[in-house]
């Protein structure tokens, strides 16, 4: 399994990864973005902003690397930079299918990605992504499963997936929505001859989002390496949007909200990879400092007032506009 690469990284930040879906397309639903990214959102200029930040999280100790195909071009971005950097190997490269990404390089458009957990959509976007990874993508996510996704139930789909694993291509899946705790447990219970299929789950969890915790802690139990995505719940806990509590406690910390809210994450015993999101190089090092953060009981009692009931979080994230 790639992850195990992970284990022996001796870095503070090994266990925090870059996710690429800020800067893979010119839209997206993060807080700030207008302030991050300004007006210039070319191709080239976002390839350029992503392989900074890829360069940037390297150097500082990061090791995984998170794409999808409806992350606009990320993985076209993050394949370019693997190319120019042939002798990097102790990293781990993963993707995502299931959404296609339809905005054509709009920040307006209708529809921004398309759902779609199918067995051709799994084969049409797996070629896609060989063709731009190839052999460097070692982790191959299912986007955003939900307890209705077909992709729990497809045993054709589960088949191509199992043959993919026995190939070396390590088999995973993402949740989102506030039945995340239903949609992971039915994933543990999916098998290919006898053999679990997943070995890994990408999930939402936020010091506002606590819903998965006891869900997830069965997958790491059972084996399962567990991805944190969407620590800062899209800039809500970051800079100007973040509540009090996590104002007072970052300030006696003496460090940035958005590394308050992605350590109370690494503390999880749970948490294998924590995602940042960053869009910027100081926002990068800014996340970083996560991993040196220590958090008392008294602290971590006023960051839990924070949760929020799942269906009205997951409620307000659909609602955030696409900047």
């Amino acid at each position: 399994m790639p992850f195990a690469r992970l284990a022996t990284a001796t870095t503070p930040t090994c266990h925090i990864g870059l996710g690429l879906a800020a800067v893979g397309r010119p839209g997206y639903i993060n807080l700030g973005r207008d302030k991050d990214l300004g007006d210039d959102r070319s191709v080239e200029t976002l390839r350029t902003r992503t392989h900074e930040l890829l360069d940037a999280a390297y150097a500082q100790g990061v090791r995984y690397f998170d794409a999808a195909r409806s992350y606009g071009r990320s993985e076209e971005f993050l394949a370019d930079w693997l190319k120019a950097r042939p002798g990097l190997d102790d990293i781990v490269v993963g993707s995502k299918w299931g959404y296609t990404y339809t905005a054509d390089w709009s920040t307006d458009a209708d529809r921004h990605e398309v759902k779609d957990h199918a067995l051709p959509t799994y084969e049409r976007q797996r070629a896609e992504s060989d063709a731009l990874l190839g052999d460097r993508l070692d982790l191959y996510q299912i986007h955003s499963v939900t307890p209705d996704s077909p992709a729990l139930t497809d045993k054709e789909l589960h088949a191509k997936l199992a043959e993919a694993a026995a190939q070396g291509l390590t088999i995973g899946f993402s949740t989102s929505g506030p039945a995340q705790a239903d949609a992971i447990r039915a994933a543990l219970a999916v098998t290919v001859d006898g053999e679990p299929l997943f070995r890994t789950v990408q999930s939402t969890y936020n010091a506002l989002e606590t819903s998965a915790a006891p869900a997830l802690a069965e997958a790491h139990d059972a084996g399962l390496t567990v991805i944190v995505k969407e620590g800062m719940a899209n800039g809500r806990l970051a800079g100007p949007h973040a509540p009090d509590a996590m104002r007072e406690v970052a300030e006696e910390a003496g460090l940035g909200c958005d590394a308050v809210a992605l350590a109370v994450i690494l503390r999880q015993p749970w948490a294998g990879v924590v995602l940042s999101g960053a869009a910027t190089t100081n926002q990068l090092a800014s996340n970083l400092h996560a991993a040196v953060v220590d958090l008392d009981d008294a602290q971590l009692t006023r960051l839990a007032t924070l949760v929020e009931e799942p269906h009205a979080y997951w409620e307000r994230r659909g609602q955030l506009p696409w900047h």
